[in-house]
């Protein structure tokens, strides 16, 4: 704890610079903004990543790969099929979830999967 100049008792950050910067740079990719985005109201599969954006499988692997490494997001086994979601537990996650209430919803890109009949496709 401290005071800041108006003599209020501040939280001292509960992360430090390094770290902030390397999830800023993270989220700072259209792509990982847009499925954290997504995440952020929606588990998702690699299969519905790979439709929406139109990307190959080992390419939107390697976006969840880096933001699971930087504890952003979660994985969870469901059979044999690994759903990922938003990892609330996460240090970073206030500071994506402030970053996320500016940006537009991403619903519709669910909506769309789940009209072409490819939600959860995997499954």
């Amino acid at each position: 704890m401290r005071m800041n100049s108006g003599g209020v008792i501040m939280k001292e950050a509960t992360i430090d610079i390094e770290k902030t910067a390397s999830v800023l740079k993270l989220l700072g990719d259209k792509t990982r903004l847009t499925m954290v985005k997504m995440l952020d109201s929606n588990d998702c599969c690699v299969c519905e990543f790979v439709e929406v954006f139109k990307a190959s499988q080992p390419a939107i692997s390697q976006h969840l790969r880096k933001l699971k490494d930087a504890g952003i997001v979660k994985e969870t086994r469901r059979g044999q099929w690994i759903i990922y979601s938003l990892n609330k537990d996460s240090d970073h996650y206030s500071l994506v979830e402030n970053i996320l209430q500016y940006l537009p919803n991403q619903d519709y890109r669910i909506k769309e999967l789940e009209e072409q009949g490819l939600r959860i496709s995997c499954e």
